[in-house]
């Protein structure tokens, strides 16, 4: 007999317990677990312990197998609705967060500056309050993460960090999914940032050594990352005993490095910089010259959209490159964020080594 749903349900009542049974099958079994994430906001790494990043990424594997791989529908958002706040456009966090909440039975109701005035017309508080009598959680892209701060404190709901100027953790939860899928681990992996000490890089600087990964990072002089966040990755590398490069110099950045990352260098609001940008990151592209520099077993992240000023073709289209297993990952992680901070879902799958 094919186990599918229909015969589960066939099985489960004649068992007499098909309510527990049924529980199980579209919920995943209980299992003993020290990590609850129900009820948190999401709004920095930084504040994730190492154990808390590892329940969200196997989450993630577990949702990706049971529904991308099996087949199986998890209506896990079922009664459920997200209020997406969009200041910036963007293309990956609007089809993961929009297509998953979807694929998990809830509804994603997207908003722009032109259907809500955020700030402007309507308080960020009186917002948040508003949003928090009508949906279930909010994920909010935005110029000033102060704002998410805000929102945070008179929310009663779930806050989601879509992306802000210092913090981007949906894009790094991805990248962390797509390293452990490529080498099987994560811990004693060598990351290589070479570009802008931007939101992306900063997520990176606040966990990456939680989960045992050194850190080599390239930055322009004037486009260092945020000194405090310095200090906090300094902090990390020093309890995680992880080891921590700041320099200018791209090439030793990527020395014997395992991953090589970077980004754009002029991101939304940076338009009338860019002159000035090009000129600054002039030795920065990512090349196979770069990469020779790198461990034998060298990969590339990009999280998206690219320039070829930043990356040359013959490295982003090469097959040591996982930009496109990474843009997917966005779905499956973020879609492991909802479902961490709005239920309590046990994965089914056996938790991976990291």
């Amino acid at each position: 007999m094919l186990f599918s749903g229909r015969n589960f349900i066939r099985i489960a009542k004649l068992a007499g317990n098909s309510k527990q049974l049924l529980r199980q099958f579209w919920y995943g079994t209980p299992a003993q677990m020290n990590v609850h994430l129900k009820g948190r906001d999401l709004l920095t790494l930084q504040n994730y312990t190492a154990d808390e990043l590892k329940h969200l990424l196997w989450i993630a594997s577990d949702l990706k197998r049971r529904i991308k791989h099996k087949g199986e529908y998890l209506p896990l958002m079922q009664g459920k609705s997200l209020a997406m706040i969009f200041e910036k456009r963007s293309t990956r966090t609007r089809l993961s967060a929009e297509t998953g909440f979807a694929l998990l039975g809830g509804y994603p109701s997207f908003l722009t500056t032109q259907d809500i005035h955020l700030g402007t017309n309507e308080s960020l508080t009186d917002t948040a309050r508003v949003l928090s009598s009508m949906t279930n959680a909010i994920l909010a892209r935005v110029y000033n993460h102060n704002d998410l701060d805000l929102m945070a404190k008179e929310a009663t709901i779930p806050i989601i960090n879509g992306l802000s100027d210092l913090h981007h953790p949906l894009q790094i939860l991805a990248d962390y999914l797509t390293l452990q899928e490529h080498f099987g681990g994560l811990k004693g992996l060598t990351i290589a940032w070479i570009g802008d000490g931007n939101n992306v890089l900063q997520s990176f600087m606040t966990s990456a050594a939680k989960l045992g990964m050194h850190l080599r990072i390239a930055n322009p002089r004037g486009f260092e990352p945020d000194l405090k966040i310095a200090k906090i990755a300094e902090q990390n590398s020093k309890e995680y005993g992880t080891k921590l490069l700041l320099t200018t110099d791209p090439l030793e950045a990527a020395d014997n490095a395992n991953v090589l990352v970077t980004d754009t260098w002029i991101s939304m609001g940076q338009e009338e910089e860019k002159k000035e940008r090009l000129k600054a990151f002039q030795g920065y592209q990512v090349t196979m010259q770069t990469a020779k520099s790198a461990a034998s077993n060298w990969t590339f992240l990009h999280c998206l959209p690219r320039k070829p000023e930043e990356v040359d073709d013959e490295v982003f289209y090469s097959p040591r490159s996982l930009v496109f297993q990474e843009a997917e990952n966005r779905k499956w992680t973020i879609m492991a964020v909802m479902v961490s901070l709005l239920t309590d879902y046990s994965p089914q799958l056996r938790k991976p080594t990291f």
